[in-house]
């Protein structure tokens, strides 16, 4: 109840302050209808998922989550151009206020349509090289596709899934590694959509880790479906691969949350190691949150592989990132670990991206002398 009213007095302070500057008859109402269609659309896209009408939530979950992204960008362009109107006040700059409640829509608008075109297309692959202290010989050039955060749900569905295989299969990587958040929703409902996973193809195969996300959609069940699609979990455990003649440790472990849902899946890096060959020439680890960094670090793991950023998704969003995570998005070193962050495959809520594009990631390692 605290979050409808929030909402509807954020929407009424975004009325306030741009509709009696907007000129003309037309405009002022027409931004007052947008503004109320918001307010409406929010709270339904959220209280319309529990219909028993798939084809319907899914409806209300585009219309919803589409004005979530323009309310948000709204609201923060109008702060901004409070601020700069308080700013210029003592320069007495006439017009300034009618200009700028223009620009708040209009920018608004071009900022949604920048930002649901870089969501809905097929990621781009990115390429990272990640330097490996002894890596032996037969390791030089080992390639990981890395995929994360897709968000199977009420606006990802099957086709754009299915998109998304096909582009990893093209990079012909030695093994594919999912890190986490790959659904929304529960297995009775997404099944199909998720289908297309079975698909992927690689040397040594799929290792997918638990997200938080997983957990609110019922993690057991999930972990289930996925070994069907012969996708395989590591829950705070490891495989070993023999590729050319060198062994690559390959460990996950479930998300920093899992606890909170079921104490068995709780989080741990050393776990995952225990048993592990010493001499194998690389220990990489699935974790899907960065915070797992430290831990992994103390386990002696070289490799960390996370998501659950999306880099931010969309500004100005993605500055508040390391309020909760150690890394936003990138390669990043901490004592003898390299941690990857993903900035996402897919998108959550509002499907828009701005300044935070979403990636397939082909990670290539590479001798350090």
């Amino acid at each position: 109840m605290f979050a409808l009213w929030l909402s509807a007095l954020l929407h009424l302070y975004i009325g306030w302050r741009i509709v009696p500057e907007l000129p003309g008859p037309i405009a002022p109402w027409a931004f007052a209808a947008v503004l109320l269609a918001s307010a409406i659309l929010i709270p339904l896209a959220f209280f319309g998922r529990r219909s028993r009408d798939r084809a319907k939530a899914d409806r209300y979950s585009w219309a919803g989550m589409l004005a979530l992204g323009a309310f948000s960008t709204l609201l923060v362009l109008t702060l901004l151009r409070d601020v700069v109107l308080l700013l210029a006040w003592p320069l007495g700059v006439e017009q300034l206020a009618e200009w700028s409640a223009l620009a708040v829509p209009a920018l608004a608008a071009l900022f949604m349509a920048i930002g649901v075109f870089n969501a809905r297309t097929t990621a781009r692959v990115r390429e990272v090289e990640v330097p490996v202290s002894n890596l032996p010989p037969a390791l030089q050039g080992f390639t990981i596709a890395q995929i994360s955060d897709i968000h199977v749900g009420p606006t990802i569905k099957r086709a754009y899934l299915q998109a998304i295989v096909d582009a990893v299969n093209r990079l012909q990587a030695d093994a594919v590694a999912v890190t986490g958040d790959l659904v929304d929703g529960r297995v009775q409902d997404l099944a199909p959509d998720v289908a297309p996973l079975a698909g992927l193809r690689s040397r040594h195969g799929t290792f997918f880790v638990t997200g938080n996300h997983e957990y609110y959609s019922g993690a057991d069940e999930w972990v289930a479906e996925l070994k069907r699609l012969g996708v395989q979990v590591l829950m705070n455990e490891h495989v070993v691969l023999q590729h050319d003649g060198a062994r690559l440790v390959m460990a996950g472990v479930a998300d920093t949350s899992a606890h909170h849902f079921n104490p068995q899946h709780r989080s741990d890096p050393q776990r995952a190691l225990h048993g592990a060959p010493a001499d194998a020439g690389v220990r990489v680890l699935l974790a899907h949150q960065p915070r797992s960094a430290d831990a992994a670090a103390h386990a002696g793991f070289d490799v960390q592989l996370s998501g659950h950023t999306h880099g931010g998704q969309y500004w100005p969003w993605n500055l508040f990132v390391r309020l909760q995570q150690p890394y936003t998005a990138g390669l990043h070193r901490l004592r003898q670990l390299w941690v990857y962050v993903s900035r996402g495959t897919g998108y959550w809520g509002p499907p828009v991206r701005f300044g935070a594009p979403s990636e397939i990631t082909r990670l290539r390692f590479v001798g350090s002398g």
